[in-house]
């Protein structure tokens, strides 16, 4: 796979600033405040629209091919022939928005049905209700057989490790993010986004590009909380272990245990709730 162009939205600011009134103990001030950057970005395949995500500018080939990939657009990497932004003009001052990007994949590729009516997403949502238990199950055979194991005491360090890796969180608080740990404890990726799944496919996005997948013997950390689409997004990249600072959902508890996935909720303050895979925690 080659890229047309760099990835213009590495380099795009992803803070802007507001002027605000400030209030403390009773007294109000004028300020300024730091805010996370979100803008839409269209995906298209072939020229064709496929869907709409809103997201914070930076990794957008990253976030492009992990979404074909997570989605099931895709079921290799080497499917896509080039990633590329497209001319999305401001209608004010002409110039490129770079939030347009196509992807052009090698020969023919008839989208899924149940895929075609999804043309808008939110940054909060992701693909709300496009996925089941089922579909997952036709797209992996799951992650039983992935021998990663993890003591308790290293797992309690991922949160703070994840927070120290957040650059723009630290200056606006308002990002969620993915980061992907190695066997040995290193953090080999880090992404930050307004919507969490956003983030996550540009961690599977970037696995990718690097030849990674599937991420065997790999542990994936997320701000905020697990729903289905993580999870599942997890699962398809091949991650057999998924940790989270925040509540897992019902179904996102049912894949990890139909997958052989090790689910982790809560994961803050030296605890953790083990909602699946225990099996892979050692003391």
């Amino acid at each position: 796979m080659s890229d047309r162009g760099s990835d213009r939205g590495s380099e795009r600011g992803r803070v802007s600033k507001a002027k605000i009134q400030r209030w403390q103990d009773g007294e109000s001030v004028r300020a300024w405040d730091r805010l996370v950057v979100e803008e839409p970005m269209e995906i298209r395949v072939g020229g064709e629209a496929f869907a709409v995500t809103m997201r914070t500018p930076g990794h957008d080939f990253e976030l492009a091919l992990g979404f074909a990939l997570s989605e099931g657009l895709v079921d290799d990497p080497k499917s896509v022939e080039t990633i590329r932004y497209c001319a999305g003009e401001d209608p004010e001052t002409g110039l490129n928005t770079y939030n347009v990007v196509d992807l052009q994949l090698r020969g023919p590729v008839l989208v899924p049905t149940d895929l075609k009516r999804h043309v808008s997403t939110t940054s909060s949502c992701g693909i709300c209700g496009t996925a089941s238990l089922e579909a997952v199950r036709k797209q992996c055979a799951g992650v039983h057989d992935d021998p990663l194991q993890v003591t308790a005491a290293w797992l309690a360090t991922l949160p703070t490790a994840l927070r120290d890796a957040q650059e723009v969180f630290a200056r606006t608080g308002g990002l969620h993010a993915a980061g992907l740990f190695s066997a040995d404890g290193r953090l080999q990726c880090l992404r930050e986004d307004v919507g969490r799944h956003n983030a996550v496919d540009k961690v599977v996005g970037w696995a990718a590009t690097q030849g990674l997948l599937p991420l065997r013997e790999h542990v994936l950390m997320v701000s905020g909380r697990v729903a289905f689409e993580i999870a599942q997004k997890a699962l398809i990249a091949g991650i057999p272990l998924v940790a989270a600072v925040s509540a897992p959902s019902s179904l996102a508890v049912d894949l990890a245990r139909e997958s052989g996935m090790t689910l982790i909720g809560f994961l803050r303050e030296g605890r953790m709730n083990v909602y699946s895979g225990e099996h892979r925690i050692t003391a």
